[in-house]
């Protein structure tokens, strides 16, 4: 397989050569990390046809998901995220668990169940913020070390109620939890084998390597899935990458600029040091070493800087210098987006 075919055949399969019904692009890319949610919904946009701004937030849901991050995903797909293995609806808090292992959680079993009870028990009066329970939990005698694991910048306790099925975040930028709806999940592996169906579809060809940062566990593992599922193989520079048929063709030619989302599934996808749209030398460009993942520009399929969109101006900040070609790609791709009353800057790195 050669560097160009991938790439238009990864494009092609992530909906950006060709959009489809906003549900299924959902669906298809297993949500959108969206711990900023603004990101999350523009990524959405940026794959869907006829995408309607006041309904973007409709069947939506928003938890914690793959890798233990944020995601935004369809009501519907709650039985296939927040699968057996999440513990659905138990009550057991003395079970052991990523967050009462660590050394600074602060709440025996029995504090835990009864905050958690009080914090479900607050929902049904309607949505509420952090610092609306936080207020109600203080007002119940939760003590400052409580609250600060109860309320852990990382989720902590909220974020257990969440993977629980307790609750959910609203897709809305106020960052409020509501209750979640009723499900039945999924059993643990039937639902991992779905979610690597859909990566292998949709993100493909990729490697296991790349599956298996994607996701988050061993390779061993990701091989494991893999002999379940009748994949295609390829080879790429002495790589073998694995896909399942999208149904969607990849097209002949690539596009001439791409400004996608921060943390978009483009980034996050394939392990990011052997990325075939990133080339090393600007990895911390997008990379950043605090975590964030920064909005690429693509031109002609490959990462060539990163844009900031404020007001009626968006400044494109070039790893490179742009000829006057790319920088018309760039203003078109923009118009396109925004209308022309966005007008871009750029700027050396």
């Amino acid at each position: 397989m050669e560097q160009n075919e991938l790439v238009l055949a990864r494009l092609s399969n992530q909906y950006l050569l060709r959009t489809g019904e906003r549900m299924e692009v959902l669906r298809a890319m297993n949500g959108f990390q969206a711990q900023f949610l603004s990101n999350a919904l523009y990524a959405m946009r940026l794959r869907s046809t006829a995408y309607d701004t006041a309904h973007a937030a409709d069947s939506l849901v928003k938890s914690w998901t793959l890798r233990g991050t944020m995601h935004i995903f369809a009501e519907a797909d709650l039985p296939l995220f927040l699968h057996t293995g999440c513990r659905y609806r138990s009550r057991d808090w003395t079970v052991p668990s990523f967050w009462n292992q660590r050394p600074d959680w602060a709440l025996t079993p029995q504090r835990q169940a009864y905050f958690s009870d009080l914090i479900v028990d607050a929902f049904a009066q309607g949505p509420m913020t952090r610092e609306a329970l936080k207020a109600r939990c203080r007002a119940a005698g939760m003590t400052q070390a409580e609250e600060g694991s109860i309320f852990h910048p990382w989720g902590g306790g909220i974020r257990e109620l969440c993977e629980r099925g307790f609750l959910c975040g609203t897709v809305s930028e106020e960052k409020a939890f509501c209750l979640c709806p009723a499900f039945t999940p999924m059993e643990e592996q039937d639902a991992l084998l779905e979610q690597t169906r859909r990566y292998f579809t949709n993100y493909g060809p990729a490697s296991v390597r790349d599956a298996a940062y994607y996701f988050g566990p061993s390779q061993a593992e990701i091989e494991k899935r893999l002999a379940r599922l009748p994949v295609e193989a390829a080879k790429y520079e002495g790589q073998q990458l694995f896909s399942l048929d999208s149904g969607r063709a990849p097209g002949q030619s690539l596009p001439d600029c791409l400004l996608l989302a921060g943390f978009d599934p483009l980034m996050l996808g394939y392990e990011k040091k052997q990325s075939v749209f990133l080339p090393p030398e600007y990895l911390r460009g997008i990379f950043s070493l605090s975590g964030i993942v920064m909005p690429p520009v693509l031109l002609h399929g490959s990462v060539a800087g990163r844009w900031k969109h404020s007001g009626k101006r968006l400044l494109i900040t070039q790893f490179r210098p742009f000829s006057q070609e790319e920088r018309g790609f760039a203003e078109a791709a923009a118009a396109q987006l925004w209308g022309e009353a966005v007008q871009p800057v750029f700027q050396d790195a």
